[in-house]
């Protein structure tokens, strides 16, 4: 916030997405220092506390959370809202909470019904030289994946705003994500 110069802005609020230690790490921290509000995925409730069992290939992100807690000084928090599918938020033009699970149970993308945006979180990324899924090591279930895709696009969209892309518009996300899941194969 500061980089932004939005310092002596109230902070209010966080919403957590999921609970990879990349998106939660600071939230517990920040919370406690602003009395902000947290608003995150009932599924992925162990992750806040650091109690996260992954299983198959997401071991090794369970291992890299593991050694990445203590070294970065990860504090657990319990969200003040537990979100589950079809809640909203009346905050900005009023966010509805998606389930998109398949990164983590609980991964979540936020949906503006009256801009017709999606923050799709780490459903997917999006760059010009490549748009992709997560790969399988960073995935709770990799193959619920394609139908979380397919949830998203189901939602009435203008636009998608992934965590992870390049500075493009939405209209471009949108498109991208639409070609990754053509590339899906049936079955």
């Amino acid at each position: 916030m500061r980089e932004r110069g939005w310092e002596k802005e109230p902070l209010i609020g966080i919403i957590v997405t999921h609970g990879h230690l990349d998106h939660i790490l600071n939230v517990g921290a920040v919370a406690r220092k602003t009395g902000a509000w947290i608003a995150a995925p009932r599924l992925d409730l162990p992750n806040y506390t650091g109690q996260m069992r992954y299983r198959g290939m997401a071991r090794v992100t369970g291992g890299l959370e593991a050694l990445g807690r203590p070294i970065l000084r990860f504090q657990s928090f319990t969200p003040d809202r537990l979100l589950d599918d079809g809640d909203t938020l009346d905050i900005w033009h009023g966010l509805r909470a998606v389930l998109l699970p398949g990164h983590t149970a609980g991964h979540m993308g936020f949906y503006c019904e009256s801009l017709r945006l999606l923050f799709s979180a780490d459903l997917f990324a999006s760059y010009s030289w490549s748009t992709h899924l997560p790969p399988a090591i960073f995935n709770s279930d990799h193959s619920g994946i394609p139908g979380s895709v397919s949830r998203a696009l189901e939602l009435d969209l203008s636009g998608v705003l992934p965590n992870h892309g390049d500075r493009v518009g939405p209209e471009t996300h949108l498109a991208r994500l639409h070609e990754l899941r053509s590339n899906f194969s049936p079955g």
